[in-house]
């Protein structure tokens, strides 16, 4: 048996000081639930809770099916993983950061809820009047968890494991934490501005979306781009498990068991109908083969675009966003395979772009306060808002992958690569038989 590196070794005494902390916490007492609670709200947030945390396995599938035949593994664990580092990371820390005592609406009190201190079964009148705060607190996670699963797919098949792990903890703290602070944080600078964010447009797809163009640009191209899905029925298991996933994405987003629940679930499926069909279609209108791919990826456009406004736009209106979506998204792909970037599973072109029109046009149809309703105020504010994120996640993004590579290499060694990723950072295969 070899020697563990220094590295390791100092990562597991950290890890275990943490483990003690935690354990003798004494400022985090269970607390007996409040009368005050509402059991239906209580119940469809445990319900919406279990559906987030599903995407992310769904997530693995959908991009592992994706990449060459030496990569499923690696490209799975990358997403899979992160159920396991966000969570205590956001237990630690992170759900301070994102919603804690806030610093002028850009950031949380690391110390306010630090280990969940006060973050029991009583309801939170600010987050969660009529279900228990916890409940809320893991809802939210589940967000933090895929949102840096979902930047892999740009890095996949080069990325060195290691690396991922340290870059996810820095991505969560200092790009996500902030986002969502400034988003969703009674406090938040870009909510008092107006800015909406139904259900993470701006805080999870658009921040993977710049943050996933970064990485391509850092990390470079791949030694080999041409290859062929190794699955594509773990393509289509994928794309279902997130479409299922993310009625809690978004109708749980109203936190309650009510309308407006039932209004964020009914155009989440429709936009997502719309922008599947879309795409499919117009791969076909240009000429190209109508493919399960095709439509998988256009399904998780429609997905992504519909977030930002679930809430806020009518059945008719999510249509139409998925639609629009679709043919950006569609061109942006075709437009990005012809260039010399190397975003491996077109996650800006599909999640970064899905959500900038996503916001966008929910600033035009949100009820009572869209452009088609003449007010013109909560579109420029959402403008404003998409630059300030996109230059914060992109800038932000570049610099944590600079000094993550000061910290260990970024990429596998050109052998390794050749190699596959599933030998050479795990020493698994894919067993395939009869191929």
């Amino acid at each position: 048996m070899s020697k563990p590196k220094t590295r390791w070794i100092v990562i597991f005494s950290i890890l275990f000081v943490l483990q003690l902390l935690v354990l003798f916490n004494a400022n985090n007492p269970a607390s007996e639930a409040s009368d005050t609670i509402d059991k239906a709200d209580t119940a469809w947030m445990i319900v919406a809770t279990a559906f987030v945390l599903f995407m992310t396995p769904g997530l693995s599938f959908f991009y592992g099916g994706m990449v060459s035949i030496k990569n499923v593994i690696s490209t799975m664990l990358q997403s899979f993983i992160a159920l396991g580092v966000i969570s205590l990371l956001w237990y630690l820390v992170g759900f301070s950061l994102a919603f804690g005592e806030s610093y002028n609406g850009f950031i949380g009190n690391p110390a306010t809820f630090f280990a969940f201190k006060g973050v029991g079964l009583n309801p939170h009148p600010d987050f969660a009047p009529t279900f228990p705060f916890l409940l809320f607190a893991l809802f939210q996670l589940k967000f933090a968890i895929i949102t840096p699963a979902l930047i892999t797919g740009s890095f996949a098949e080069r990325v060195k494991f290691t690396s991922y792990l340290i870059f996810m903890c820095l991505f969560s703290l200092l790009i996500y934490c902030p986002l969502a602070h400034w988003t969703w944080h009674p406090q938040g600078f870009l909510r008092n501005w107006g800015v909406l964010d139904f259900a993470g447009g701006t805080v999870v797809h658009m921040s993977a979306g710049f943050a996933a163009l970064a990485g391509a640009y850092v990390l470079g191209k791949r030694e080999n781009k041409a290859h062929e899905p190794a699955n594509i029925p773990f393509i289509i298991l994928g794309t279902g498990m997130l479409w299922f996933g993310w009625f809690g994405f978004n109708a749980g987003s109203a936190l309650s068991a009510s309308g407006l629940a039932v209004q964020a679930f009914a155009t989440t499926n429709m936009a997502t109908a719309s922008a599947m069909i879309t795409w499919v279609m117009f791969d076909a209108f240009l000429g190209r083969k109508i493919t399960a791919m095709g439509a998988c990826i256009g399904a998780v456009v429609g997905l992504v675009a519909i977030t930002p406004g679930a809430g806020f736009v009518n059945v008719g209106q999510s249509i139409f966003i998925g639609f629009v979506a679709a043919i950006i998204s569609n061109l942006a792909v075709y437009y990005r395979q012809k260039s010399s970037l190397d975003d491996t599973l077109d996650v800006f072109p599909s999640h970064g772009l899905g959500g900038i029109v996503g916001m966008i046009l929910t600033a035009v149809f949100a009820d009572e306060v869209g452009a088609v309703y003449g007010d013109f105020t909560t579109l420029k504010f959402h403008l404003l808002a998409l630059l300030i994120v996109g230059v914060f996640a992109f800038g932000g993004s570049y610099i944590i992958y600079k000094i993550t590579g000061l910290i260990t290499r970024l990429r596998v060694s050109p052998e390794d690569e050749q190699l596959g990723l599933d030998i050479s950072q795990h020493a698994e295969t894919m067993n395939i038989t009869g191929r």
